[in-house]
């Protein structure tokens, strides 16, 4: 008895069963999580981004939290390369996250590392004119090692022009003309200094002489003021006992000099007593 196939069923049973292999594929390659959003974030490179991949990994600080979708040049600043991410919402991407080129081991695979985020830094938001967020960048290691490389041969280039110019052959010939005329005045310094040295000699005989000097002007200052010592303490009492006596000696001539003016007779005959006056009596003590 021949069995009959129902080719509905089959054609229906394959297509059933290519459904499910295409969304177990896309499931896989989504990592299984169907529910998480993103949101787009831009950032703008002002080095070379040779090595970064379009699904580059984003990672906040060695978290993966989402991929870079988009690198493009900017047409307006050819210096400036614009990175498009997508990262998973809810990741704490704050106005002072920074956005670094990083490579990874040996591979060398580059992929952008976020890092900072203080707490009570507020999200980031978009600013007009862009459409997105703008994370902020600093320079990859690579490229600030780049930077210190060139600034320093750029001054070792500078130090050897300078060291060129110090030995060109019209400094030499100046330099021969200074050890010359070096040479010459040393020779012309010794009896200079000859000649000073006598000189030095000279006044010190002239200093100890005005030492000596000095020291006869400071005896005899010494003796004169023994000499107004003694006059203070000796001399002048004398003569103020002196004056004194003077003085009195004078009184007593002026008093003399006023009786004989009033009775010559009394220097010879002496002087008569004074007659009473009115009313007056002789009265002996």
């Amino acid at each position: 008895m021949e069995t009959k196939v129902s080719y509905t069923i089959v054609g229906a049973f394959v297509l059933g069963l290519g459904a499910v292999l295409i969304a177990g594929v896309l499931w896989l390659a989504s990592g299984g999580a169907w529910q998480k959003d993103y949101d787009r974030y831009l950032a703008i490179e002002n080095e070379s981004v040779a090595g970064l991949n379009l699904n580059a990994p984003v990672k906040y600080n060695g978290v993966d939290v989402g991929k870079v979708q988009r690198i493009d040049l900017d047409h307006a600043d050819p210096q400036r390369v614009i990175l498009s991410f997508d990262i998973e919402r809810g990741t704490p991407v704050k106005e002072d996250t920074i956005a670094i080129l990083k490579t990874q081991g040996i591979t060398g695979i580059t992929y952008v590392e976020l890092s900072g985020g203080a707490v009570g830094s507020p999200p980031l938001q978009t600013v007009a004119p862009n459409h997105y967020p703008v994370i902020q960048t600093r320079p990859s290691l690579s490229a600030r090692l780049e930077n210190i490389l060139t600034s320093v041969l750029g001054k070792l280039d500078s130090t050897s022009n300078n060291i060129n110019s110090v030995l060109s052959d019209e400094n030499k010939a100046a330099f021969k003309d200074i050890l010359r005329n070096s040479a010459e005045a040393t020779a012309k310094i010794g009896p200079l200094i000859d000649k000073v040295g006598r000189s030095a000699d000279a006044v010190g005989k002239m200093g100890g002489d005005l030492s000596n000097a000095g020291a006869s002007a400071a005896k005899a200052a010494d003796g004169l003021g023994a000499g107004v010592k003694r006059l203070g303490t000796d001399t002048l009492p004398e003569l103020e006992h002196l004056l004194g006596e003077l003085g009195t000696l004078s009184n007593s001539l002026k008093r003399l000099s006023d009786q004989t003016t009033r009775d010559p007779s009394g220097l010879i005959f002496g002087h008569k007593p004074v007659p009473n006056g009115p009313g007056e009596t002789d009265t002996k003590p």
